[in-house]
């Protein structure tokens, strides 16, 4: 049986990349997002059968909803890429932050990962092993999850929930072939990162990444499509950084 990958927040940006990424990878995929598609051929790069399915992953019932159409339309799940997320509507410093705030960036993009990967984890160990594992979760985090932004607090510590709940699941669900990883881009080139261009255009220009360029969305998925596939077997619960070398503490 050809196997099915279900990508939230796929409708663009990272997501998007990743949803074509493994469609060429020879998976079905199922895409969400939280809008209507923009138009009837924006998914025709997809390179096999997809179906959208829009939703907000923030919503209980549209979780269980977004689950239940994928299995429906391809008849299991075999990789969950927990893309989507959210920066906070207003970037503020960490001493005026709102609660209201702080709630809303952590429902999308810790809570929601939780419950979805909890759900789908469940789907996944009701299934036969496919290929040389049972399933495999993909997180899409964030250099956020252990780099300081005062001017979005609430944004780094939801990244840094979903490295706990890397840990946390790879160490729950190791014994039944289900393997957990995370994939941390640096500064990509998307719709979120286009409101604060010019400070990342300095940041490049000014040497702050061994590697002097905008991290694409092309590259986060080169990343998810080898977590994705059957090689790495002996490896659960880590993480790679997409950022350009940026993690690497330098004098």
């Amino acid at each position: 049986m050809k196997k099915t990958a279900l990508i939230t927040g796929g409708r663009r940006g990272i997501g998007r990349a990743v949803a074509a990424r493994l469609s060429q990878d020879g998976f079905n995929v199922a895409i969400n997002g939280v809008s209507p598609p923009d138009s009837g051929d924006q998914f025709k790069d997809i390179a096999g059968e997809y179906i959208y399915i829009q939703g907000d992953v923030g919503k209980t019932e549209d979780r269980g909803r977004i689950l239940e159409e994928t299995l429906k339309r391809f008849g299991g799940l075999h990789v969950l890429v927990n893309n989507a997320g959210i920066a906070p509507k207003v970037r503020a410093d960490l001493l005026q932050m709102s609660e209201e705030s702080f709630d809303h960036v952590l429902s999308v993009n810790a809570k929601a990962n939780m419950f979805l990967t909890q759900a789908a984890a469940n789907i996944m160990l009701g299934q036969p092993v496919a290929g040389k594992k049972r399933g495999t979760i993909i997180n899409i985090s964030s250099c956020s999850a252990a780099v300081s932004s005062v001017n979005r607090g609430e944004y780094c510590v939801s990244k840094a929930a979903v490295a706990m709940l890397t840990l946390l699941f790879a160490d729950r669900l190791a014994s039944s072939g289900i393997f957990v990883h995370e994939v941390r881009p640096g500064v990509i080139e998307t719709d979120m990162t286009s409101k604060v261009k010019e400070k990342y255009d300095t940041l490049i220009a000014g040497g702050t990444f061994p590697i002097a360029r905008w991290g694409m969305p092309q590259d986060v998925a080169a990343a998810v499509s080898v977590f994705a596939g059957d090689d790495f077997l002996y490896t659960t619960g880590n993480h790679i950084d997409v950022d350009g070398g940026f993690h690497i503490r330098r004098l």
